[in-house]
């Protein structure tokens, strides 16, 4: 069993960041961020493979967004630079115990931190 517990969301306005963080409770092979903004289905963000350290990203979001990974804490991390208006929603983390880690099949999920950003 892993838990996950997301925290670092709020509000900030449009050009600004945020960092978002995931305490997970055991060692996954792979590591996620995804966001589900209102209306909308759940996408992926961004992940890691434990393992190698491989990332992957969203085309749409790469440079903006970098996840890394702390092993020490277990900690995973979602950085967030010049946030857009349209960047709101829920991010959760989520872990899978096999890879591939590019998958939306994750086997365990936090609930979540939302995330606002003004105009």
């Amino acid at each position: 069993q892993v838990q996950l517990v997301e925290s670092g969301g709020g509000s900030v306005q449009a050009g600004g960041s945020l960092r978002l963080s995931c305490v997970d409770s055991r060692y996954a092979t792979c590591m996620a961020w995804f966001r589900q903004r209102l209306g909308e289905e759940r996408e992926r963000v961004a992940f890691i493979w434990s393992g190698t350290g491989l990332k992957g990203y969203d085309d749409s979001l790469k440079g903006r967004f970098t996840i890394t990974q702390a092993y020490d804490q277990n900690t995973l991390y979602l950085n967030m630079n010049n946030l857009h208006p349209e960047d709101p929603a829920r991010y959760s983390c989520a872990a899978r115990w096999d890879s591939p880690c590019a998958t939306d099949a994750y086997d365990y999920w936090g609930p979540g931190t939302q995330v606002t950003v003004s105009s």
